[in-house]
């Protein structure tokens, strides 16, 4: 009974389909959300006016919004083509030096354990598929993971968006209450608290947490990286005064 319930268990967990674009958009809300909530309330604790909240919180929403899309758009397309320039070597190499390669398998899977008539089956296997061969040598001999996306641009646009969505709930009180800056900061406080537990638990699909844990941790960070800047502009208030 125990076992087949390890099958059930085992049959019910499912794998991330799309995992790199569900990545990007879930620590780009969570970058967006932080960083711009930690200047609207630094911008708070410095007393200074909504609609200077408003100016520079969608200022830095902007700018650090494509400045994390470029990093994300350099990063992915610098590993894929650095994938696809060593695996162009690899299938240079299995097409020119077929038995130079073979005896690099031998190595590989002596190393792992096996030896006598189940090594050369297994050499013989691993080389008989040139598909599969290069993408043992890829993993094996060179330790590349498998490409998980193949279009940065695509990449870097789920994070822009994510970005500036996420980042823009601080600011939409300030849009849509004005007013008395005190009052509308505790809205965004409310506000951000929320989606900072919500998007951070998003995070358990990639680290296999607990939901409520990965929230948790969010918004701690989330709150400390804003009480320091609002402790900075209270202080920053002060000196001025």
């Amino acid at each position: 009974m125990p076992h087949t319930f390890e099958r059930a268990t085992l049959r019910g967990r499912k794998h991330i389909k799309g995992g790199q674009f569900l990545r990007s958009i879930v620590y780009g809300a969570n970058d967006g959300i932080v960083t711009t909530f930690a200047v609207v309330a630094g911008v708070a604790g410095a007393a200074l006016s909504p609609i200077v909240v408003v100016v520079i919180g969608v200022a830095n929403l902007l700018a650090d919004g494509f400045s994390m899309a470029v990093s994300n758009y350099l990063s992915t397309k610098s590993e894929i083509d650095l994938f696809m320039r060593e695996k162009g070597i690899e299938e240079e190499e299995v097409r020119e030096i077929p038995e130079q390669e073979k005896a690099e398998i031998r190595e590989i899977l002596r190393q792992k354990g096996y030896e006598g008539d189940d090594l050369e089956k297994m050499v013989g296997l691993v080389s008989k598929n040139k598909k599969y061969w290069i993408d043992f040598m890829m993993s094996e001999e060179l330790n590349f993971a498998p490409l998980i996306s193949y279009s940065p641009v695509a990449d870097a646009a789920a994070t822009f968006v994510a970005f500036v969505l996420a980042g823009s709930l601080p600011i939409f009180p300030y849009l849509l209450l004005g007013g008395n800056g005190d009052y509308v900061f505790q809205y965004a406080i409310a506000m951000t608290a929320l989606v900072l537990f919500a998007v951070g638990s998003l995070r358990s699909i990639f680290t296999g947490l607990k939901w409520y844990r990965s929230g948790l941790e969010m918004l701690f960070v989330g709150g400390a990286a804003s009480f320091i800047a609002y402790l900075v502009g209270f202080v920053l208030r002060g000196v001025g005064a």
